[in-house]
Order: C-alpha cells, then sequence, then structure tokens
C-alpha cells in the first residue's frame, strides 16, 4: 500500500485540516520513557513509550497542543516527580505506567479534594453516546464521555491514527501509551471547552439545517416529490431540507452486479430531468441531499463506470468494478471528481452517507465510517460554502462532522423514551447535532399519539427530520394521523421554523464557546442530586428546559405524565404561561397538545413571526420575542449573511476545488478560542451582527431592544416586533423608539397571563424600549385550569362536581389538596391535581 501511496498525486489543499498539534515546549516535562505535558490546571497528557519515542502530530480525535502554558510547579526527588497546578497533583515514580506509580488528586474549584486517580482506575462515567441506533428498540449501551461525577475521566488516545500533513492517515507506533487526564471536578462545560479546544471546536450548522427536514425511504417519482412538497407549502408546514433516500439512483441492477444498494446513476425512469427536479426543490427554497452506500464501489452499468475506472487505471473492457478502498488517495481523489462533484453541479447540496458495512480497512484500526465522515466534511466546504455531511457517529471528535445520523429505529414508545436521554448525553462527548428518525423508522406499530409526541419531541432536539420506512402504511405526512395528532404535529412544525432565531443563536454559542444546544441538567446544576436522577430532562439553549412526553396519556383524564425537577427560582410554562417555584422534584401533566418546556424568569426568548406563512429561514424581517417577567434577563440575538446566498448558492464557488482565499485555515487561530471551523470565510466575526435584548425587573420594569450592531448588511433594514411579556398583569405600558415615545397597540391574554406589544417597522439601528412601570406578576388561573381538566376528564359527572366544588371552596391550595385526597381519586387525576393547586405565584 505504501508503494500505491507514493505513486498518488497530493491530495487538494481542502482535505487538509489545519492544526497545531505541537505542545509548548515549556509545558512538557520529559524524561527516560515518559512525557507529561499540561495543557491547562485541569488538563494532562500522560505519555510513555519504552524507547522514549513520543508523538507530536495530529490524531484522529487530538487537533492541536498548542496551549497557552498554565502556571504549574514542578518538583523532581530524582526516582519521582511531582507536578502540581491550580487543580491538579500528580505523583510519577519515572517508571513504567502503574497502579502504583503513577496518581493524580483532583480538587474543584474551592480547593476541596474531590478524588484520586491511580492508573488503571475507570471512573463511574456519565455516559457519552453510542454509533447508531440502529434496530434499537429502547435503550442500548453508550461509550464513555468525558464527565464523571467522580470528578475526574481519561481518555485513551494511544490507538488513534495518526493525521498527517499531507492530508492522510498513517497508524502509530505500537507500543506506547497517550493520555488525557482530564480532572475537572464537577466543571463540566469548562471540561468540554477543554475538549474541544483540543479537538476542534463544533462547526457552525448552514441555517437551513435547523428547519424542518423531509426523509422517507420510498421510491418516490420527481412529480410525486414535487406534489408533496406543493401539498406541504399548501398546509403551511415548512420544510427546509429535501432528503432523497437511495431510490434516486438505480437499485434494479443485473444480479451479475450484487446488490442495488450502492448507485451513482440516476433512475430516469422516476427522475427523467435530475437537473431540473433540484432546480424546483431550491425554487421552494430547499436544500438537497441524497443518500449514498458507498460500500460496493463502482459497477460496470454506472454512469461514470467509465470515467473513473480509466482515471484508476481498469480496462473498462473487462467490467471488473471500482473497489471502494477509501485509505486509497487516488481512488478519494476519483470517488469526489467522479461521483459526487458532476451532482453537485446539478444541485445537491450535501451527502447523507449511509454507511452500514464495518469498521475494517486495508489500514489496521482505520474506521472506514471515521473516513468518509471526515473527508466529505472537508469537500463540502471546498467551494466556500458552510460545509455540511449526515452520517453515524464514529468516536471521539466526531463532533468536527456535523450532522449526525442515528440510525434505523424501531416505532415504538420504548425507542421515543430512550431518545432524549440519548442526545442529552450526548453532550459529554461533545456531540450536539444528533438527527434521529422523528417518528421512527421501520416495523413496530401504528400509535397516532407516538407519532405526535416524537414530532414534539423532535421541535425541542437538535435537527428535526421526519423519516420512515417504504411501507405505505409508515409515513410522517400530518394528515395521515387523526385531527388531534395531525393539528399538533402541524403546529410543532411550524415551531420548529418559529425557533430559527433562537437556533442560530445556540448554533453559534455551540461553536464558538462550546456549549451545546442540548445539555444536561448536571452541566449548571453538578451538585443537585436530582439533577443526575432526571435523564430526560435538559436545558435546550440558555433560555429553555424541555421535558418530552414519552409515554401515553391517562386515558380517563387525557393527561401524560412527566416526572421533573425544577432548579430554584421562578418558571413558566412556554405554550400556557403557567408558573412554578422551583427548587422541588415535581409531576407536569400535559394533554395532547403540548409538553412541558419551561423557561426561567428573565428569559428571552426570540421567534420569527409566521403570521404571515413563509418556509423560508433567513434572517426575519419579522420577529416575535417572549420575555419572562419576574427577574433581570438578557439576550444576544445573533445573525449572519450566511443564508443570504440563494439555495444551492454552494454551487457558485470555485470550480478548480481549491478553497477562496481566508479559507481552509482551519484551527490556525483556533488556539485563541478555536471559534472558527474549516471552511468558514463567511464565519468571520465582522459577518456577524448582534441585537442585544435586556430586561430589567425591579421597582420599575422596562425591556430594551439595543440597537444592532457589526454587520447590518446581514438584516433586513426594518424590523417589525411582537413582545410577548409573558406571566405579568395587564397593565399600561410606554413605548419609547429612537428616543421618542410612541403609541402602540397593546392586546392582553388572559389564558396565558401574555401582555402583547406590538412595535410597527423600525430601523434596526434604533433602540426601542418598552416601560412596564411598577408591573405585577400575574397569579396563576387556577380555579380555571381545575375547571379545563375537569371538563376533559373522563369521570362521573358527579365526581367532576365534587371535585370542582371542594376547590373553588377551600381557601387555600393545602386545604383543596387535603379534602381532595380524602375522596381517594385516581392518582393520574389526583397528580394532575396537584400540579395546578401546588405550581406556586398564586
Amino acid at each position: 500500500m505504501e508503494n500505491i501511496m507514493q505513486e498518488q498525486r497530493p491530495l487538494p489543499e481542502h482535505l487538509k485540516l489545519a492544526v497545531r498539534p505541537a505542545a509548548s515546549p515549556e509545558a512538557i516535562i520529559e524524561g527516560a520513557g515518559f512525557r507529561i505535558t499540561v495543557l491547562t490546571p485541569q488538563l494532562l497528557r500522560l505519555e510513555y513509550h519504552p524507547d522514549g519515542r513520543f508523538e507530536d502530530r495530529a490524531t484522529q480525535t487530538v487537533l492541536n497542543r498548542d496551549f497557552p502554558v498554565p502556571e504549574f510547579r514542578l518538583i523532581d526527588h530524582g526516582n519521582k516527580l511531582e507536578i502540581i497546578t491550580e487543580r491538579l497533583h500528580l505523583s510519577y515514580d519515572k517508571q513504567p505506567f502503574s497502579r502504583y506509580g503513577l496518581n493524580v488528586r483532583v480538587r474543584n474549584g474551592s480547593g476541596h479534594l474531590m478524588g484520586v486517580w491511580h492508573y488503571g482506575d475507570t471512573p463511574q462515567n456519565l455516559g457519552g453516546t453510542a454509533r447508531t441506533l440502529d434496530n434499537a428498540d429502547g435503550a442500548i449501551p453508550l461509550e464513555p464521555g468525558l464527565m464523571s461525577r467522580g470528578g475526574f475521566t481519561v481518555m485513551d488516545d494511544s490507538r488513534s491514527l495518526l493525521l498527517e500533513a499531507d492530508g492522510q492517515v498513517t497508524p502509530r507506533e505500537a507500543g506506547g501509551t497517550d493520555l488525557y487526564f482530564f480532572g475537572y471536578g464537577h466543571d463540566y462545560l469548562e471540561c468540554l471547552k477543554d475538549f474541544y479546544r483540543l479537538s476542534g471546536p463544533a462547526p457552525l450548522l448552514p441555517r437551513y439545517a435547523l428547519g424542518n427536514w423531509w426523509s422517507r425511504y420510498y421510491p418516490y417519482s420527481a412529480d410525486e416529490y414535487l406534489a408533496l412538497m406543493e401539498r406541504f407549502e399548501q398546509e403551511q408546514i415548512p420544510f427546509s431540507v429535501a432528503v432523497i433516500d437511495m431510490d434516486w439512483h438505480l437499485v434494479d441492477v443485473d444480479p451479475q452486479y450484487g446488490s442495488g444498494w450502492t448507485g451513482y446513476t440516476w433512475n430516469r425512469r422516476l427522475f427523467p430531468d435530475p437537473q431540473q427536479f433540484l432546480a424546483k426543490l431550491h425554487e421552494r427554497g430547499l436544500h438537497v441531499t441524497l443518500n449514498v452506500h458507498p460500500a460496493d464501489g463502482v459497477r460496470a452499468f454506472e454512469d461514470p463506470y467509465l470515467a473513473i475506472a480509466g482515471e484508476l487505471g481498469l480496462d473498462p473492457e473487462k467490467g471488473d468494478a471500482v473497489e471502494f478502498d477509501i485509505t486509497d488517495p487516488k481512488f478519494l481523489q476519483a470517488y469526489f471528481k467522479y461521483l459526487h462533484h458532476p451532482l453537485e453541479e446539478e444541485g445537491v447540496d450535501f451527502w447523507w452517507i449511509d454507511w452500514q458495512q464495518g469498521g475494517v480497512t486495508r489500514v489496521p484500526g482505520l474506521d472506514p465510517l471515521w473516513m468518509l465522515n471526515h473527508y466529505h466534511y472537508l469537500d463540502s466546504g471546498r467551494r466556500g460554502g458552510r460545509p455540511l455531511t449526515f452520517s453515524r457517529y464514529a468516536g471521539l471528535g466526531s463532533h468536527r462532522y456535523p450532522v449526525g445520523f442515528s440510525g434505523d429505529t424501531i416505532v415504538t414508545w420504548e425507542s421515543l423514551a430512550f431518545q432524549p436521554y440519548f442526545t442529552a448525553s450526548a453532550a459529554n462527548a461533545g456531540y450536539g447535532w444528533w438527527s434521529h428518525d422523528i417518528g421512527g423508522h421501520m416495523q413496530g406499530y401504528l400509535d397516532d399519539e407516538l407519532v405526535m409526541r416524537w414530532v414534539q419531541f423532535g421541535v425541542f432536539s437538535p435537527v428535526l427530520r421526519l423519516h420512515s420506512s417504504a411501507s405505505p402504511f409508515n409515513s410522517k405526512e400530518p394528515w395521515r394521523f387523526n385531527p388531534v395528532a395531525e393539528a399538533a404535529m402541524k403546529e410543532a412544525l411550524r415551531l420548529r421554523h418559529r425557533l430559527i432565531p433562537y437556533l442560530y443563536t445556540m448554533n453559534r454559542y455551540a461553536s464558538v464557546d462550546g456549549l451545546p444546544l442540548v445539555r444536561p441538567l448536571y452541566y449548571h446544576h453538578p451538585e443537585q442530586p436530582e439533577a443526575y436522577g432526571v435523564p430526560n430532562q435538559y436545558y435546550f439553549g440558555t433560555e429553555l428546559m424541555a421535558c418530552p412526553v414519552t409515554s401515553p396519556v391517562d386515558h380517563r383524564t387525557g393527561m401524560a405524565e412527566f416526572t421533573a425537577w425544577l432548579p430554584e427560582g421562578r418558571w413558566y410554562d412556554f405554550f400556557s404561561g403557567r408558573g412554578y417555584d422551583g427548587g422541588r422534584s415535581m409531576s407536569l401533566y400535559r394533554n395532547l397538545e403540548s409538553i412541558p418546556v419551561l423557561a426561567k424568569a428573565g428569559a428571552i426568548v426570540p421567534l420569527a413571526d409566521l403570521s404571515g406563512y413563509t418556509s423560508s429561514t433567513a434572517n426575519p424581517r419579522e420577529l416575535e420575542v417572549k420575555v419572562f417577567a419576574g427577574a433581570d434577563g438578557s439576550f444576544h440575538l445573533w445573525e449572519d449573511a450566511e443564508e443570504a446566498a440563494d439555495v444551492g448558492g454552494m454551487r457558485q464557488g470555485r470550480e478548480d476545488g481549491g478553497v477562496a482565499p481566508g479559507e481552509g485555515e482551519g484551527l490556525g487561530s483556533a488556539v485563541e478560542g478555536m471559534k472558527h471551523n474549516a471552511a468558514a470565510s463567511q464565519d468571520r466575526e465582522e459577518s456577524w451582527c448582534v441585537t442585544e435584548m435586556t430586561l430589567s425587573w425591579a421597582d420599575t420594569a422596562s425591556f430594551m431592544i439595543h440597537p444592532a450592531s457589526g454587520n447590518l448588511d446581514a438584516l433586513p433594514p426594518l424590523r417589525s416586533w411582537k413582545l410577548c411579556f409573558v406571566g405579568v398583569a395587564d397593565t399600561q405600558v410606554k413605548v419609547i423608539i429612537g428616543g421618542t415615545e410612541k403609541a402602540a397597540d397593546t392586546a392582553y391574554d388572559h389564558s396565558t397571563n401574555t401582555l402583547a406589544v406590538m412595535i410597527p417597522e423600525t430601523a434596526v439601528s434604533t433602540a426601542i424600549t418598552v416601560e412596564l412601570g411598577s408591573a405585577q406578576l400575574a397569579v396563576n388561573r387556577t380555579t380555571e385550569d381545575v375547571f379545563a381538566l375537569l371538563n376533559r376528564a373522563q369521570i362521573e359527572f358527579q365526581l367532576k362536581e365534587q371535585i370542582y366544588g371542594l376547590v373553588r371552596s377551600s381557601a387555600t391550595p393545602a386545604a383543596a389538596l387535603a379534602s381532595l385526597a380524602a375522596l381517594k381519586l385516581e392518582q393520574p387525576l389526583f397528580g394532575a391535581l396537584c400540579e395546578i393547586l401546588t405550581a406556586g405565584l398564586g
């Protein structure tokens, strides 16, 4: 193989990562057979090789070791050394690593000892993620992540392959040990940030990737697919990504060639004019991805066979298949040149790499899935657009190649119940952009409620992609379900597109600040035991906390239960406006229309106003902002011009396969914050615009939209605003625009305790202030909510009247609960009443 590789032309620059793998000499302590690098006060690299051969090249997992040198003390006792940082105390006997000769003491930020790691210890791990959920019907084991309640973890990079300067990978020399010791106590976010610094940041997603994706494994014709997209538009159901599964290519092939799973030739019976088909999807604002299973290489019946066979020196007359060998640089370049780039010129925006053929290549230890993810992601940015690929997880470091495809799940409640935890815990591996088969993919059973709940979860997951099998009975168009499920699914899909301004800001935070969109509660409440006991509850961005419903409703009450933990403070239901006192665990009950999503007092959530329907994901001209009363708060709305180019505009880049000036810098400046991904000229700081919003809640409450600053060309010049103050009693407001008091329309919704203030179109460079005066918090509508619950409940009328009478006549919620307890009510009904009566705020 080495001889083969020597004959190849070098890989183009866009298939090489810019890396900074060499640590500062001042951070290194080296002796006979060992080398220790102090990367941060909490992160150590521990190497041992009996011959003293250490590795300074980048690996599949580690790209950057050029950290600023932290303060540390080195004490050398001759036959033993100690390294002391602000958080760690290492003791080492200078011998081959052993349990008795190497240990690290870990202290938390207050200086208290959290624990001691001895070489070989496996600390209790909080779990990471897994390669795939293929065929999963419920929970599956997870690979280890980076977080541990014990305060430390170890990442073993000893078998990770090396990334050479020429863009290729090579095996390591055997016999060495290469460990990274993370000793962060319970500062999980700091641990994650340093992992991103070590391994590369999470890239920015294109804005369109945050909208709804339509996908189905089904042999659509072009006309059928376009008609479906037209129907979605008529139903005002927005989509931003069109996924075409494998039937876009020939699948019914001559048995002499094997199966039809691999293919690169359009099925002209279904798609007589592919370029026109793709153009029509782009006209609708959709970006397009095609599914490929590349394992079978290129067979003689394929359109590109003659060209790629000739390029690789095969005799086309013999008809021998071009073997798939991602480790051969010549094949790799031909693979893109003849199989993918021509289809991209026709209109394909990115690729769904559906690799299911195991982890063996000609390079020992190299997983072909990792190699496909690596090169496909880099190649997708070669013409200047923001890169994107869609594939399964291939181990630590895979966060550099979003989006993740979690595989073919079974359509059951058990599958749904596992996915919120699976999604949140993936943050422990730095993997923040999972895309699940929302609604489930195959087998299982039809349950309208199940699919509806899956879609509601999808709204508050990293990527919402509907998917299903080719069964004529299994598809996810909302109108295929009962009217209640249909309405809820439509509303959920519209909400996802309304959330894009919020999601895009979180997209930036994930890339620039190392803050994943979906995070376990223990990231922010590490010393609260309750935070570890609610695996399906998670933070969704900086402002929201999601509690997806993953079990059916009780048919007597029409409510489903979620056992949640509410951190200290005041919380509001995002949909109903009901207020809750935090600092406790409680059961939340919801009907079919919503799931519990909570916003803390002071939260600010920007939404696109889709009252004038559009499926566009561009920076909106009309914004709605939900502001949750009761505490100070601030929000920075980040926007750029990434979506300003035409759909399919990535095809307008360079035709020579190179990168435009300023691109391909990768991690070149990443040492100073790791802010930029590999092909992102448009991601430079000057391309962004930020609009700050602040809520002051004191004696005189006010909300201010500050003038937008930065790249104002990224925004529409004028914006209208609908400001929705949730949890505030009806009050008079004063609106000041650009220093001048203006009249404004207001409306109060008593059902959600929400005051709406409408601001007409105003220049984005103009400040807007809404003064609420001595605003009072609204009280919960306890009696009305009890009536609504009883009105829907499938129970005896006399019992309804008895319960309602007790609630109305009781002097306090506690008295009402005592009376209700004496009735020995069924638990679902009593629990739902308890939530209403004890939520708080009156």
